[in-house]
């Protein structure tokens, strides 16, 4: 997923101050080309993050049990290597954008991980994923929706 070139996570004003408006450059969209056009360092980069975190989490799984190795598995190790390709390339405030929509995806996450939880328990695994699923994306939307009424990120604008 990606932004219009050049937006920086709030709405673009080529003209800001002269009264001349350009198109919202917040939404969200997915670039399924722009994968291929991905320098090959960079996705070496993301590989490798991810596998150290892998790597990680196996270590940890032998020595402390798989309950503890399971938290690790569940660490958004892409999440490293793309913050640190983002704000190489794009700046710190594409930076923060990217983390903030982390953390809301990963509010959705608990969600998810706690419906779950309490449904696999006495339901089907159809019933009990689809309403997780469904919680994940109603609680991710909502937060994504009452941090962009908030302001979204306000402290960062220049």
């Amino acid at each position: 997923m990606s932004r219009s070139p050049g937006s920086s996570g709030s709405a673009s004003r080529s003209g800001e101050g002269r009264g001349q408006r350009t198109e919202d450059t917040d939404r969200v969209r997915l670039e399924v080309r722009a994968a291929w056009g991905m320098p090959r360092k960079d996705l070496l980069v993301r590989f490798a993050f991810g596998t150290g975190v892998s790597l990680l989490a196996a270590v940890v799984s032998t020595v402390f049990g798989s309950f503890v190795g399971g938290v690790f598995l569940a660490f958004p190790a892409i999440l490293l290597a793309s913050l640190t390709l983002v704000a190489k390339e794009e700046g710190l405030r594409r930076a923060r954008d990217d983390v903030r929509g982390a953390g809301l995806g990963t509010s959705g996450l608990v969600a998810f991980a706690v419906v779950g939880t309490v449904l696999l328990r006495h339901h089907s695994a159809w019933l009990a994923l689809g309403t997780a699923t469904a919680a994940w994306a109603v609680v991710s939307l909502a937060a994504y929706a009452v941090v962009r009424a908030a302001g979204r990120g306000g402290d960062e604008r220049p």
